[in-house]
């Protein structure tokens, strides 16, 4: 395809194209923005494609979600987003199928898992961009000083928590229920509680289901209720602001995916990792995480979209940017590179969690909905005093009804 559009002002001046791609920013500073790596992408891409220019609108992964829907909303959708979800433009039929897109060998070339999250009633839309797994963080440091080893169940973290409340370490399990990304903080727990969002025989939401009503118990009565989870309350502590206490040595335990380590590492903190505990044992699932990329359909620029996306997931541009924030690529070549790469040795045990991890339910065109749902409202369930099957039950209610009414 990109030899095609490169030769089309064979028999006269080119149509110039102009593609405006909006993508979430992965760094935390100007420093590491991910401006950089697509403004190279870019102008790589145009140096080999001459008619199609790039424009690379990169924002904060706390807008981007609601930038792009307002940019729809408005009727200046982008031609490509690298965003949270994906579903909710799929129903309004905004988005092209995959296959309309990609060449055969880059579609094949997804972790199938991935392209089948990707899928709303067998069609693909959604392609996945990168993906983590998440493992339960502590500070070495701060388990050797309460004579503490790795958790392994419950019990385990909670124990290990009072003990190091009693070396008075500030936040002993940070738990960041606040808006930024409390759907990912809750899913961690509830699939290690048994449960999960959805019910593992029709797929339908199962937000109050028994497992996860005493999940949330739990949390509230022995983490949170003991004073186990620091000064700020689950409910207002964002997960940047736990992961920057972790760096600077003020958490024992804490749930992180790989960007972590690169924040610990740099701050002097010996990490500890292992897989998320379970109530009596090892979890039998993890959360993986993947992070979309979509087309919106644009006349006349279908093509050239599908070019540029063809180009941003060849082996070097997909390990460019994995490499640079820690993250784990979605394709088959790639994960085989990083495994036999020893530069990637540290992003191993996230790659071992992926095989048992379970992803939120993207294909659900509700998600979106229902996910800024929970960032709003799971925090309330681990106050004091408060009645956690009630709020769940409320959210499953206003989640099968947003399902039904799509």
């Amino acid at each position: 395809m990109t030899v095609v559009l490169s030769g089309c002002g064979s028999s006269g001046a080119a149509k110039e194209v102009t593609l405006r791609v909006v993508a979430a920013d992965y760094g935390n500073s100007a420093a590491n923005s991910s401006e950089t790596y697509w403004n190279g992408l870019a102008k790589e891409f145009e140096s080999k494609n001459p008619g199609i220019q790039v424009d690379i609108d990169v924002r904060s992964w706390k807008t981007v979600d609601a930038d792009v829907a307002k940019m729809v909303r408005d009727g200046e959708a982008p031609d490509i987003a690298q965003i949270g979800a994906y579903a909710d433009y799929v129903k309004k039929d905004e988005l092209y199928g995959v296959d309309e897109l990609l060449s055969i060998p880059t579609q094949a070339n997804f972790i199938s898992r991935f392209a089948d999250a990707g899928k709303v009633e067998q069609t693909q839309y959604g392609m996945p961009f990168v993906a983590s797994t998440r493992l339960l963080f502590y500070n070495k440091g701060l388990f050797a000083a309460a004579g503490l080893s790795a958790p392994k169940d419950w019990d385990d973290i909670r124990a290990g928590a009072e003990a190091l409340k009693a070396q008075d370490v500030p936040t002993p399990f940070a738990l960041p229920l606040g808006a930024e990304e409390a759907q990912a903080e809750t899913m961690m727990w509830l699939l290690s509680g048994g449960g999960g969002y959805t019910d593992p025989v029709d797929g339908s939401y199962a937000f109050d289901s028994d497992a996860n009503v005493a999940t949330v118990k739990w949390l509230q009565k022995e983490l949170v209720g003991k004073g186990l989870t620091g000064p700020v309350a689950p409910g207002e502590l964002d997960r940047a602001d736990a992961f920057e206490a972790f760096a600077d040595g003020k958490v024992g335990m804490l749930n992180g995916h790989p960007t972590l380590m690169q924040e610990a590492e740099k701050a002097g903190v010996d990490i500890g990792m292992v897989p998320m505990p379970g109530a009596t044992g090892r979890s039998k699932a993890t959360m993986g995480v993947a992070d979309w990329i979509m087309a919106f359909k644009q006349p006349g620029q279908r093509e050239q979209a599908g070019a540029f996306l063809d180009f941003a997931f060849e082996d070097r541009n997909v390990m460019d940017f994995v490499g640079q924030y820690d993250l784990l690529p979605v394709t088959y070549s790639a994960s085989e590179a990083m495994v036999t790469d020893d530069q990637y040795e540290e992003l191993r045990p996230f790659l071992e969690a992926l095989p048992t991890s379970e992803l939120y339910p993207f294909g659900k065109t509700s998600w979106a909905g229902v996910s800024e749902d929970v960032k709003k409202n799971i925090g309330k369930t681990v106050r004091p005093g408060a009645a956690p099957a009630e709020i769940l039950a409320r959210i499953g209610r206003d989640a099968t009804k947003a399902e039904n009414s799509e």
